[in-house]
């Protein structure tokens, strides 16, 4: 299961990240109407918490900065923000840095049992494929929102 597991990381963050590199310049930041957020917020808000779920961050986990918890946190805004906020490309950077650490859990690993089950998942490895659902649906969310932005440049 495990190397299914980390092509499909491959594969999802893979065009996740390619998709974000291919935004033209601006796009990342404006938040079309009927959305909540901004492209570039869901890039962060993908990271972190790819971060939480496989790693334990902010308390396991010194890889990304405590203060993305505020920058991109579920409930947070880019109408909020205040201070350095990093920029899509250095959250690029940060996924394709995340996805090496992924491949590098050790296998058995995906077998361990949740202290607490998190939204029905009982294992890490359950754990790791919902945040690659997780990052599916964010990708889906940032392909509307840029057909809406470009539908509104016309």
């Amino acid at each position: 299961m495990s190397e299914l597991l980390f092509k499909h990381f491959e594969l999802t963050r893979g065009r996740f990240v390619n998709f974000v590199g291919d935004l033209e310049e601006g796009t990342a930041g404006i938040q079309p109407n009927g959305f909540n957020n901004t492209i570039h917020w869901h890039v962060g808000h993908v990271l972190t918490v790819a971060e939480q779920f496989m790693f334990g961050f902010p308390k396991k986990s010194t890889q990304l900065p405590v203060n993305y918890m505020q920058f991109f946190a579920t409930g947070t805004s880019p109408a909020a923000w205040e201070g350095d906020v990093p920029s899509v490309q250095e959250l690029i950077i940060q996924l394709q840095d995340q996805l090496a650490r992924i491949k590098e859990i050790p296998v058995e690993s995906f077998n361990q049992r949740l202290k607490t089950p998190f939204l029905g998942q009982e294992t890490f490895g359950e754990l790791a494929n919902f945040a690659l659902f997780h990052e599916g649906i964010h990708l889906g969310q940032m392909q509307a929102m840029k057909r809406i932005i470009k539908a509104n440049v016309k």
